[in-house]
């Protein structure tokens, strides 16, 4: 079967030939729906450089700046709190005690199944009502409705994502580590979590793009990130008597793909990072064989040191 696949059939010539047309109209019709879509856009004036100027401002540049800072801000505490409460739920989630690991399932799987959106909006109302009895600034209710529904939303799921890497882990190390005498704790953390967090960085990473890309639902919530912040310059801001919202999606949606692939290629990098520190030892080449006379002989040349004695 070397070349064959068991999951479908070969194509032949015919399928091959018949794929390619199929390639080519393919290509042919989204050529021409982008065509489509620059010729609209001229024709709505949406494509004259003075359209394009308004970037050329300083106030829009710095509030896009601004933007930027407070969503990588946000995206930064949640990013960091989602990982701490994915190992708790995590580990919580694998405990012997049913109690424990009730709960843990309980909270997974309902801010699993609740919409995101849900979480944030219900968690801004309740901030915003009790705003002076917390002590929460103007944006304070805003900044953590957000930060608290993306942890909870996303920490669910670097916990079941965690778990599955502890489950991926060989039961043979945990028994080993048992033999050894570590305790379940110790076993965790030093010998489950870690192949856990190895196997399953991938998956931990895109979750985290997930992440920065969700803080954008902030602006339901009125919050002054990147998205908010575009949507209020292009309301507010007209040229030759048409709104810029065509501008301002094509930045912001540029910016946007820029920091989801710089998070990316930081995954990468730390993958490629983890494969050389498993892969970079180097084996030590082997020397000359010794034949049987000559080990006597170097034995023989060996004095005898006697043993130290013990009073």
């Amino acid at each position: 079967m070397s070349g064959a696949s068991v999951l479908y059939d070969v194509p032949g010539p015919k399928a091959k030939t018949r794929n390619r047309i199929y390639g080519v109209c393919g290509a042919l019709a989204m050529l021409g729906l982008l065509v489509f879509a620059v010729v609209r856009l001229n024709t709505k004036g949406q494509l004259e450089p003075e359209v394009w100027n308004i970037f050329n401002n300083a106030g829009v540049r710095t509030n896009i700046r601004d933007g930027i800072l407070t969503t990588l801000q946000v995206f930064a505490v949640a990013a960091v709190l989602s990982l701490v409460l994915g190992v708790l739920l995590a580990v919580a989630r694998l405990s012997d005690h049913k109690p424990v690991r009730w709960l843990a399932t309980g909270f997974i799987e309902l801010f699993r199944a609740v919409p995101l959106l849900i979480t944030i909006y219900a968690l801004w109302v309740v901030l915003l009502t009790n705003r002076e009895s917390l002590g929460l600034g103007e944006d304070g209710p805003q900044f953590w409705a957000l930060v608290i529904g993306l942890t909870v939303y996303n920490g669910s799921v670097q916990a079941e994502v965690l778990r599955a890497g502890v489950n991926s882990v060989p039961p043979g190390q945990r028994e080993a580590a048992y033999a050894l005498g570590m305790t379940k704790t110790q076993v965790m953390t030093t010998v489950l979590l870690p192949q856990a967090v190895r196997a399953m960085l991938p998956t931990i990473i895109s979750q985290l793009v997930v992440t920065l890309k969700d803080t954008s639902l902030g602006y339901i919530i009125t919050f002054e990130e990147l998205l908010f912040t575009a949507r209020q310059m292009s309301t507010n801001i007209l040229v030759n008597g048409n709104d810029t919202y065509v501008p301002f999606i094509i930045v912001t949606g540029a910016i946007y793909v820029t920091m989801c692939l710089a998070l990316s290629s930081l995954a990468n990098w730390i993958e490629r990072r983890g494969s050389r520190a498993r892969t970079g030892i180097k084996v030590a080449a082997a020397g000359e064989p010794v034949a049987a006379g000559d080990a006597m002989e170097v034995a023989d040349a060996v004095p005898d040191k006697p043993a130290d004695r013990q009073d």
